[in-house]
């Protein structure tokens, strides 16, 4: 495992810390507790600071039932906490206009303020927690110039960020796995983050993916995630489950150009042009470029591809952090878009990452029907 630097994994610490902290400082001043419950509150909120990383950095070493249920229960509470934190802002907003205009009346509308949205922190939790596990299915049709005749109404499932893990399990790959076999695509693509990193067994979460067998194959390329982890290790599972990993190179389907960058590469601009200059794109046939993170769009304009499958961003995932993602991508978060000549589809991906949670945003699979330009 690669393990996250120091540094981050203090500055982490330190603002869950501080949230939990701001937690602690509200719920005392809105409800009425006494000592006890104060010190027990405290205790508690202490306790579940520290447990979001201490469940990461277990769940990157070892894999038992303990590890996998205090990974999950840990990164349900981090969505929860996001929630609290929010509604706890809103707690002191609501309260400045009865602080100023009807202060007799000020501690029983705290206890109502505190309630009302501690009601709604349950309800957006609930309703994420839901919303995180019901994969919904796209359509859409992409046209790419000098695509070969045998190639027009031909479908592509495109998949991303399953995070197969100590959350994500074979479960839930057999469940995507099933959704596949449904749509019944003559090809599948799928960009990166196809593992969470976690400590795992990589065959057994693989396996019902690896067992789709479209008429011309499957294309992965690496995300993130894969680079947590043990990343060989990771690739080597796929490769022999059938899984065409396209690790910085360039093959040919059935007159289709298809690439594939791995996301270390991606992060240095000078790799990654030398990377796309060495697969040498023929601009007179149809292209596709597997790119974890909807970035680098100069490059790949400039290096001839039709269209970039990418996925990274989770849309976000749970609010507000999708309107940090949209300042972060822009148009590009989700969805499909023109970058100059380039196309680039972004999924918002299938599983999650951290919280299993969906507010905002949905799971998905995007089913692609190729046409030439009209």
């Amino acid at each position: 495992m690669k393990v996250w630097p120091t540094l981050g994994i203090v500055l982490i610490q330190a603002i869950l810390c501080l949230a939990h902290w701001f937690l602690f400082v509200t719920a005392s001043a809105f409800w009425p507790l006494g000592a006890a419950a104060r010190n027990e509150l405290a205790l508690a909120l202490a306790l579940l600071s520290l447990s979001f990383v201490a469940a990461a950095l277990a769940g990157y070493r070892f894999s038992n039932i303990l590890v996998k249920a205090f990974y999950t229960a840990a990164s349900t509470w981090l969505g929860v906490m996001n929630f609290l934190v929010w509604a706890a802002c809103l707690c002191w907003l609501a309260a400045l206009p009865v602080h100023i205009f009807a202060r007799s009346a000020e501690p029983q509308a705290r206890v109502w303020i505190a309630n009302g949205l501690l009601g709604l922190v349950l309800l957006a939790s609930l309703y994420g927690i839901f919303s995180a596990r019901r994969v919904r299915e796209r359509s859409l049709t992409i046209q790419l110039p000098n695509l070969p005749p045998g190639w027009r109404g031909r479908r592509a499932l495109f998949l991303s960020d399953l995070h197969l893990g100590h959350v994500n399990r074979a479960g839930f790959a057999e469940h995507v796995a099933a959704i596949a076999r449904r749509l019944n695509p003559e090809v599948i693509f799928i960009a990166g983050d196809f593992y969470d990193g976690s400590k795992a067994d990589p065959v057994r979460l693989a396996a019902p993916v690896c067992a789709l067998r479209p008429p011309l194959g499957i294309y992965f390329c690496g995300g993130n995630h894969e680079e947590f982890g043990d990343e060989e290790v990771y690739l080597s599972v796929l490769r022999a489950g059938g899984i065409h990993v396209l690790h910085n190179e360039l093959t040919e389907v059935d007159g289709v150009q298809i690439g594939g960058v791995c996301y270390s590469d991606t992060t240095h601009l000078l790799h990654m042009r030398t990377i796309l200059e060495k697969m040498r794109v023929d601009p007179n046939r149809a292209s596709i470029l597997l790119n974890h993170v909807p970035n680098r769009l100069p490059l790949v304009e400039q290096a001839g591809f039709n269209l970039q499958l990418s996925g990274h961003t989770h849309g976000g995932q749970i609010f507000p952090f999708t309107w940090f993602t949209r300042r972060a991508f822009g148009r590009f978060t989700r969805g499909l878009h023109s970058f100059g000549n380039l196309q680039v589809l972004t999924s918002t991906g299938v599983g999650t990452w951290g919280p299993p949670m969906r507010v905002g945003t949905a799971p998905e699979v995007i089913l692609i029907t190729f046409e030439p330009p009209a």
